[in-house]
């Protein structure tokens, strides 16, 4: 079995190959200092509360300094003497306290009892905006002081030791955002940390897949705290894609397209750069001071159905209870972290507990019969390159996608290009974004057949002139905005240069600025085509506001629509709305099962188109009703199929079971 096998095998285990859901658990009568104000009976309560509310899995932490609380006692000049438990002597080598192991075990013995699946967060330093290390290695560095580290690894090797035979732990989790703990200065120092801590959890136990915990990495694989790094080391890559902490995610309501399609768009980020399956580790909206309950059920429904739609495992909310009550740091610190549970302390279920319970049991019921959604049927690669905003640039090629009606995987653009009908370059800010030989490649690709589009802050392809359709005259910084005209309607956008150009014989203007400068062209190369928007179209909507909302023009989506409406032309289910996601799965025995998703907080009416040939032709179209931030499961039967028995007539909105 190669390390790709090895890998989707681990997202077709219960836990991580169907969508489940759970939350991070806290007691919640303590959150954070529950080891310290040890109640086993509380901790008995919530598990029975959240397997009642249909929760599969709880990701829990061992706290760092309260499981290996050692001192390090000293004399003279300083010089280390010994280490202790407090006055104590060492009960054990690893340093662990025998006491807080004996309440982990209660609480594995707990979880297996009450049917939940426990993924343990092992290196608990950072915590809700505070760090927490044993009082002896109280300022080091925790990722690169070599006597941290000592002491990490003796605290993974006794953990995963000792709990290594507990049924209910399903996943070895390296810590909780353990990026937050300590700087690092370069990509090795991260590098070594995680592959210290991920080898030490192997040595003890091979069996079990290991989570990377980590938030906020980067695409840019030379950067500290990579995607790539990460997926090299660990197996399980996880998203906290939490709107405040996220650029560009908070800039319209969370119930509407962009902030709703998030959750997938990060998901696929890190999974396609990483090659690795993902988790949504937490996710959640930071509670009463961004939104109410309403809005919070109405994003947990969508998260959980966009989970399943874009290859997603699990998702936990952040975190079990509200710890509105506790007085200590970090929660005196930070009210933003006392309000952020699926239940109230009392047990009593939010709205989004609801909806999350809902929607897992709709697509469970929906999906009896299928061992594992395939995945989503993509047509392009989007290219990142060095030099951009890869996550900005990244997540409104999705957006835009989405809205257009097709779907993209990402790429970076230092590996061998994979196959694709479609490339999008979305806001090409440097000079040289491809080497040589990967630049040959892509030409080669749409010589072959391929379309490419492209938007540019500087023009960094050296064949350009040669393939685009146009020669490069001169550019130089622009002083103003960029206005232009598109399908009947007025664009004016941020574009920081200005390019004269002559056009060869062929090129097609698709659209000019005012005073006629070529702003958008179309051009025919080898058996492909290019097409080249000359401003950042991708990170000029990242950074403004309100941009992806019903009623406000222009519709930037139309100018993908544009080179790939040859390929929307091709699915199934084609639609009109640009509020309606669309993901298309084909399954083993010939079966289409698509999901659909309005990614609006209003109504949505919209015509639907079904390509001739599947159980009903509605090419004609047909009108179909979205409630506010719903989805719907239709599954449609080729009439030559004649697969299985009588499934009788498709009806759109309706989620039939295979």
């Amino acid at each position: 079995m190669n390390e790709l096998e090895r890998k989707m095998e681990i997202q077709k285990d219960g836990s991580f190959g169907a969508v489940s859901i759970g939350v991070n658990y806290w007691a919640s009568h303590a959150g954070i200092f529950m080891w310290q104000k040890w109640r086993p009976d509380v901790v008995e309560a919530d598990f029975a509360n959240l397997a009642e509310q249909g929760m599969e899995v709880l990701r829990v932490f061992p706290l760092w300094p309260d499981f290996q609380p050692v001192n390090n006692l000293r004399k003279w000049h300083a010089t280390h003497v010994e280490y202790r438990n407090g006055e104590e002597l060492l009960q054990r080598p690893d340093g662990l306290a025998e006491e807080m192991l004996e309440r982990f075990s209660f609480v594995a013995n707990c979880a297996a009892k009450h049917g939940l699946k426990l993924v343990v967060g092992l290196i608990t330093g950072w915590m809700s905006g505070r760090l927490f290390v044993p009082p002896a290695l109280e300022g080091l560095n925790p990722i690169t002081d070599p006597e941290v580290v000592k002491w990490q690894l003796r605290f993974v090797h006794g953990i995963v030791d000792r709990f290594r035979s507990e049924s209910s732990i399903v996943a070895w989790d390296l810590g909780n955002e353990c990026n937050c703990m300590g700087k690092v200065t370069s990509e090795e120092e991260s590098w070594a940390w995680t592959a210290s801590i991920a080898n030490a959890i192997r040595a003890v136990d091979p069996s079990r897949p290991i989570i990377s915990g980590m938030h906020s990495l980067k695409a840019d694989p030379k950067m500290p705290w990579s995607i790539r790094a990460q997926g090299e080391l660990t197996d399980v890559l996880t998203v906290h894609p939490y709107p405040l902490f996220t650029p560009h995610c908070l800039r319209e309501p969370l119930n509407t397209m962009r902030p709703l399609l998030h959750i997938a768009a990060e998901s696929c980020f890190y999974s396609d750069l990483s090659g690795s399956p993902v988790i949504v580790e937490e996710f959640g909206t930071l509670g009463p001071t961004v939104c109410d309950s309403k809005v919070a059920a109405q994003l947990a429904r969508v998260s959980v159905y966009d989970c399943w739609a874009h290859g997603v495992g699990s998702a936990l909310w952040w975190c079990a209870y509200d710890q509105n009550e506790l007085e200590e740091a970090p929660y005196d610190w930070l009210s933003i972290e006392r309000e952020l549970g699926l239940f109230k302390p009392n047990r009593e279920p939010k709205p989004e507990a609801l909806a999350l319970a809902s929607a897992r049991q709709e697509i469970r019921d929906a999906s009896s019969g299928i061992e594992r959604l395939p995945s989503r049927k993509v047509e392009a690669v989007c290219l990142l390159t060095p030099g951009q905003d890869q996550w900005g640039a990244g997540f409104s090629a999705f957006v835009l996608a989405k809205q257009a009606g097709f779907d993209l995987r990402f790429h970076y653009s230092d590996q061998p290009l994979p196959d694709a009908p479609l490339y999008i370059l979305p806001s090409v800010h440097n000079k040289a974004p491809l080497s040589r030989h990967r630049e040959r490649e892509l030409w080669e690709k749409i010589e072959s057949g391929a379309v490419l589009y492209h938007s540019v802050a500087l023009i960094g392809l050296a064949e350009t002139n040669q393939r685009a359709g146009f020669d490069l005259i001169r550019h130089s910084e622009r002083a103003n905005t960029c206005s232009f005209s598109y399908g009947g309607q007025s664009f004016t956008v941020d574009s920081p240069m200005r390019f004269d150009l002559n056009l060869h014989s062929g090129t097609e203007i698709l659209a000019s600025e005012e005073d006629g400068s070529p702003i958008f062209l179309r051009c025919p190369q080898g058996e492909g085509e290019v097409y080249t928007l000359l401003f950042p179209l991708e990170t000029f909507l990242a950074n403004s506001a309100e941009v992806f909302l019903p009623g406000r023009e222009p519709d930037y989506w139309k100018l993908y629509r544009k080179f790939s409406q040859r390929f929307i032309d091709r699915r199934v289910i084609r639609k009109e709305s640009p509020w309606i996601g669309v993901t298309e799965h084909f399954l083993k025995n010939g079966d289409l099962l698509a999901i659909l998703t309005n990614y609006s907080s209003d109504p949505v009416q919209t015509s639907l188109q079904i390509a001739p040939g599947w159980e009903r032709d509605l090419s004609d179209g047909i009108d179909v009703e979205f409630d506010p931030c719903s989805s719907q499961l239709w599954r449609l039967k080729q009439e030559t199929s004649k697969v299985g028995e009588d499934c009788g007539a498709f009806e759109p909105g309706v989620a039939r079971a295979g």
